[in-house]
């Protein structure tokens, strides 16, 4: 029974040593993947920052030199590019330092591993520091990402801003440059009028522009374009001022807000124009008609003879006035009608628009719902593996513990019969041992031995060394003479 044991337990330690061997063989290979991975990670750290060094240099050079022209406008760059470092070299400091606390706690957390004492003090011990070591990587990790977050929006705004610069600067060398105010090409009514024959609001309407930079407001067309994209985009809400700030980075706030007035008066005003224009031409439509009723009656004084033969072609002038007349007022109802059709369609269109932006907006509030809730899931289910696991393991080691103690003892009950065993044999040993010299001692009492001296049988030749002195000849009867040679050449033979 004991020797099956022993077996068993041999059997078992040969398995446990190759398992161990096996998960170590795949440790080692982890460490080597990790620590290859390390050294590819630095060295491309360090052809960065090689690159960076180069880079800083060139631009040093060329922006910063005291030999530019621009060293003045340079030095407010200059200025902000050495905040800027500051604050890069303060927030790498902090972040070493954060790094080198959680990889403080991780070493002592190593420490404690060495010695594993399982007992629920030193199992609470462990949750608490692997909880604080967790804890710090998971503020060291959200404190990066909203750092991350902050500089990916600075970046999209700068990189929005240099696409207008560029689509600025492209603009003003494809095109060339434009007076800030140019009168317009075609003839207009006012300028077949002297001033004084103007209306009123055409002079006030032509001042404003004189005095506010013409029909662009003081701006290139550019940036006039790019507001009025937005304005109308937004419908000359508020909400259009932050969107208008990015397409227009050359521009503050308040030049925003100015250009925004001055544009809602530049509309009052030309609306303002258009009513006056119809509106005189209107009066001297009435104007003209009066005076052709007045050339009329005139004609009709001097011509008293022919006012028969005149009546007729008057009524046929005046059928087809009204015949004009009613046309006109069928294409002016119609062209009303248009006109409330088109204004319906786009408050159709709005309203469709309006619920295609509500279905959008409820559909990413649907998928956001979602996406929490599947997360949520998964961090259940993490978190309810997790503590499986840390079950598991303190099963497990419970059940090493246990078998740690079985074997304890049945080694040491083994090791007990084995000292009795060893016992036993030295005991019977040393019992067999007085029985032999027992009988020897007897037979000694009944023999006597009697054996003669001989001291020069020391010095005598032994037979062996006797037979090595004999003399030895040859073997063999044949004359040396006779001993066969290899053949001598003949280019040889004679020499």
């Amino acid at each position: 029974m004991a020797t099956l044991a022993t077996r068993m337990c041999e059997d078992s330690a040969v398995q446990n040593e190759s398992h161990f061997s096996h998960v170590g063989g795949e440790r080692n290979w982890k460490i080597k993947a990790d620590q290859a991975k390390k050294a590819e990670y630095f060295r491309e750290l360090e052809k960065i920052k090689g690159q960076i060094a180069n880079l800083e240099k060139d631009k040093n050079g060329n922006l910063y030199s005291k030999k530019n022209d621009f060293r003045a406008e340079y030095s407010v760059l200059e200025e902000y590019e050495e905040k800027l470092a500051c604050s890069r070299r303060a927030e790498k400091l902090k972040a070493k330092q954060q790094l080198s606390k959680i990889h403080n706690h991780v070493k002592r957390l190593q420490r404690q591993l060495i010695d594993v004492k399982p007992t629920p003090e030193f199992v609470e011990k462990l949750r608490v520091m692997m909880e604080e070591v967790d804890n710090a990587i998971c503020t060291f990790k959200e404190e990066q990402r909203i750092i991350y977050e902050e500089l990916m929006k600075e970046e999209k705004t700068t990189s929005n801003e240099l696409n207008v610069l560029e689509k600025k600067i492209e603009g003003s060398l494809n095109t060339a440059p434009e007076k800030t105010f140019r009168a317009p090409c075609g003839k207009t009514p006012a300028e077949k009028m002297t001033s004084c024959q103007l209306p009123e609001e055409v002079v006030v309407f032509e001042r404003f522009l004189q005095q506010t930079g013409g029909r662009l407001g003081g701006w290139d067309d550019f940036d006039h374009q790019s507001f009025l994209k937005v304005w109308t985009k937004h419908k000359g809400k508020a909400t259009y001022l932050e969107e208008a700030l990015a397409y227009l980075p050359s521009r503050t706030r308040e030049d925003v807000q100015q250009h925004e007035a001055w544009y809602q008066e530049f509309l009052f005003l030309e609306e303002k124009k258009k009513e006056a224009i119809q509106e005189w031409k209107a009066k001297k439509q009435l104007e003209k008609g009066e005076i052709v009723k007045l050339q009329i009656k005139a004609k009709e004084i001097q011509q008293f003879n022919r006012q028969k033969q005149e009546e007729s072609q008057k009524q046929k002038t005046e059928e087809e006035k009204r015949r004009k007349q009613q046309e006109l007022e069928a294409w002016k109802r119609q062209k009303e009608i248009d006109a409330a059709a088109q204004i319906q369609a786009k408050i159709k269109e709005e309203e469709e628009q309006l619920k295609k932006q509500r279905k959008e907006r409820q559909r990413q509030l649907e998928v956001k719902l979602l996406v929490e809730e599947h997360i949520r899931i998964r961090k259940e289910k993490e978190d309810f593996l997790l503590l499986e696991k840390q079950m598991q393991e303190e099963m497990e080691q419970e059940e090493r513990r246990k078998m740690a103690v079985f074997e304890i003892c049945r080694f040491q009950d083994r090791d007990l019969r084995k000292l009795e065993e060893k016992a036993q044999e030295r005991r019977a040993k040393e019992k067999s041992e007085d029985e032999k010299e027992r009988r020897l001692a007897k037979l000694k009492e009944k023999v006597q031995v009697h054996v003669d001296r001989d001291p020069s049988r020391l010095c005598k030749l032994t037979k062996g060394w006797e037979e090595r002195c004999k003399e030895t000849g040859p073997s063999g009867s044949a004359p040396l003479q006779h001993i066969p040679h290899r053949a001598v050449p003949t280019w040889r033979q004679g020499l």
